[in-house]
């Protein structure tokens, strides 16, 4: 199989995980094309956040959806973020097809998560916003919007506070003077990893999160609080989907999925023995390559 990989455009973190998955391409026999242009059977590229040194992965990911060719995209991951990531096609989260389509019980124990008891009896609903900058928010309103209107829903179920918390690199023209019983707060960030540190303390106080498609919903099944969620988020089948439903929430049981999840990330060592390429390439052939 012929891949264009593209390193330049990905951030400093970045690097070793191209290299594993370079090398695990390579002992595969794959031809790759590293940071070429050249009419490849596949694009690999690191997320779809089309913002900063990123932004150029938009015109190859734009190139090759266009033609109807498949993009691979690695990024970070949520269960085990900076450890393990997540590679997928054609797009991230529930949009992505992760070749996971068979999965057992063989993996989720090494990502050292213990599921928490459902556990709805927390004071507050928070909504988590996420960078709409992302392809994973095309078409969608900007991010304040969106957050407002979610608000509005809410209100027209419950008065429980609402803690709202933006993206810490998504800066959004909010206002809590806006609305009744809504804080605003910016995640507490560690500017070594962009990691958002005190999240799962705000949980502890938690009865449920609101969030579009990312990560922190997948904290928060995890650790037994109930998510409303889209189609394209990961935690969309133990999650609910109308607000209607706040105060009766769905808790579901959540051992497939955990074993499902685990299939979608995977550590560096992983990585460059090919464990994940083995799948993909498979799903490629089998769907997306003619």
């Amino acid at each position: 199989m012929r891949l264009e990989v593209w390193t330049e455009y990905g951030p400093q973190n970045s690097k070793p995980i191209f290299d594993a998955f370079i090398k695990s391409l390579k002992d595969a026999g794959e031809t790759v094309y590293l940071n070429k242009s050249a009419n490849a059977d596949v694009a690999v590229i690191w997320s779809v956040l089309w913002r900063g040194r990123m932004e150029s992965y938009q015109r190859i990911w734009n190139e090759y959806r266009k033609n109807n060719k498949p993009v691979i995209v690695i990024e970070v991951g949520g269960l085990r973020r900076n450890q393990s990531f997540k590679i997928g096609i054609n797009g991230i989260n529930r949009d992505a097809d992760f070749a996971n389509q068979e999965f057992d019980d063989k993996r989720w124990s090494l990502f050292k998560h213990e599921l928490s008891p459902w556990n709805p009896t927390g004071d507050i609903i928070v909504i988590c916003g996420q960078h709409d900058a992302s392809e994973q928010w095309k078409g969608l309103p900007r991010m304040q919007n969106w957050i407002a209107q979610q608000i509005t829903e809410i209100r027209k179920y419950t008065t429980r506070p609402i803690l709202v918390r933006p993206h810490p690199r998504n800066q959004i023209n909010f206002s809590e003077k806006d609305f009744e019983n809504v804080k605003v707060r910016m995640p507490k960030r560690d500017y070594k990893t962009y990691d958002d540190t005190d999240f799962k303390k705000t949980l502890e106080r938690t009865w449920a999160v609101v969030n579009h498609s990312s990560n922190p919903a997948m904290e928060a099944v995890i650790r037994g609080v109930p998510v409303f969620v889209s189609e394209s988020s990961l935690c969309h089948d133990v999650g609910n989907t109308s607000l209607a439903d706040i105060n009766t929430p769905a808790m579901p049981n959540r051992i497939t999925w955990t074993n499902w999840l685990s299939y979608t990330e995977w550590f560096k060592d992983e990585i460059e023995a090919g464990l994940p390429w083995k799948r993909i390439k498979k799903r490629l052939q089998e769907k997306y390559i003619k």
